[in-house]
Order: structure tokens, then C-alpha cells, then sequence
């Protein structure tokens, strides 16, 4: 199955608190990017209907629908691969995952060793290192405190980039706090170099299998925070 990017494109990111949206159609990207919380379920629907209509298509109309595979939000991710499947299922539209950490390690092109770091709650991050130059990741996804990060045998760091670089404990690297959009999404799914497949193939990326703490083991890390 192959995406047809002559045609207009839908990304769909809903890895994080924000609805991120990016439509390419007729020459122009139209982008929706806004603070969502734990309403994304109820607006992203609505702010799609808005965007086609904008560009006057229908999904039957899509040459692919591009969707964060992850890692990132468990319910945001769910959620905006389901509306993904949903909007392609019916027209066999090629679906394209684009993971998380490569589209922020993205941000940062044309550099030898990006640790790229997202925010995983819990007291961790999802990160992975890349060479962004030669379009390599240099690392697996992983997930961990940040302090614990190190550089992967043979490489020289770069850059960091990610919501990791915001937190209280960041990683122990120089970076950035910048994160992706949808139309960065859009932009690495046209560089075809993510498959296309079919709407019942279409998965998530998870890096971290526990996607809560217990009460006991949240008590545990407080009497020892």
C-alpha cells in the first residue's frame, strides 16, 4: 500500500495535552494547534469537520492520513490513531506512524548525535538518540529517569530537544524544550520513509508496558523522594 501525497493529507498528533492538526490540500498546509487537556476526544472530531471544510474535501478525498505513533499520552495516542482508522477505514486510505521521538529529534536536522526526550510522567522520559544528518536512529526508544541518559557508544552529542527540557529534572544534556506539531508529522511522513499500511494494520509504538503506578508504589516513591 502506498500514500498518495499529491492528494490531500491529514496528520493527526495527539501525543501530548495538545490537538495538533495539519491538512495539506490545494498547495496549502492548514494547521490546528491548540491546548486540548483531557478534552481531546470531544474537539478533534469537530476541528477535523473544520479543516475539510476549509479546504473544501471530504476523507474520501485523502491520499493518507499521517498519526503520532508514539510513545507518548497512552489515551491521547489511542484516541488519534482510533480517529485516524476511523476516517481511512471506509475509503481504504493508506494510514502512515510516525513516531514521536523522530519527529522531535526532526526539529534539529542535519546534526550527528539529537537526544530527542518526552516527558513520560511517573518521574520519566521516552528518549532515543539520532543522527538526524544521515536520517539514522542511533539508539532504541527507551524509557527512564532522565539523570540516568547516556550517550550511545561512538557517538558525540549534539543537540537535546523535547518537553523533557522543561522539567524540574531534565535530561543531564543541553537541549531544548521544543516539541513537534502536526505539519512536522506531515513533513516527515513525506519524506517516504515511514510505510504506508492499511487501516487494520495501523499500531502504536509503546515503550513503557505499566501506564500507571499502584497506591503502594506511588507511596513507596514518595518516602523515598
Amino acid at each position: 500500500m502506498n500514500a498518495d501525497f499529491r492528494r490531500p493529507t491529514l496528520a493527526v498528533d495527539t501525543s501530548t495535552s495538545y490537538l495538533s492538526l495539519a491538512l495539506s490540500a490545494g498547495g496549502e498546509t492548514r494547521l490546528c494547534h491548540l491546548e486540548a487537556g483531557n478534552k481531546q476526544s470531544e474537539l478533534i472530531l469537530p476541528q477535523i469537520r473544520a479543516l475539510f471544510a476549509e479546504a473544501d474535501i471530504t476523507a474520501a478525498d485523502l491520499g493518507a492520513v499521517v498519526y503520532a505513533q508514539g510513545p507518548g499520552a497512552f489515551t491521547g495516542l489511542r484516541i488519534g490513531a482510533g480517529v485516524a482508522q476511523g476516517l481511512a477505514a471506509p475509503f481504504a486510505v493508506p494510514l502512515v506512524g510516525v513516531p514521536c521521538l523522530d519527529a522531535a529529534a526532526h526539529l534539529v536536522p542535519g546534526r550527528s548525535g539529537v537526544l530527542a526526550a518526552i516527558d513520560a510522567r511517573m518521574g520519566e522520559v521516552f528518549y532515543a538518540w539520532f543522527d538526524t544528518a544521515n536520517h539514522r536512529r542511533l539508539s532504541a526508544y527507551q524509557v527512564g529517569k532522565a539523570a540516568e541518559i547516556t550517550l550511545p557508544e561512538g557517538a558525540e552529542f549534539s543537540d537535546g530537544i523535547g518537553n523533557a527540557f522543561a522539567l524540574s529534572e531534565p535530561p543531564p544534556f543541553a537541549g531544548k524544550p521544543d516539541m513537534p506539531t502536526a505539519a512536522d508529522y506531515l513533513n516527515l511522513a513525506q519524506t517516504g520513509r515511514y510505510p504506508a499500511v492499511g487501516a487494520a494494520q495501523a499500531g502504536l509504538l509503546y515503550v513503557r508496558d505499566k501506564i500507571a503506578l499502584t497506591a503502594a508504589e506511588q507511596a513507596a516513591r514518595k518516602a523515598t523522594s
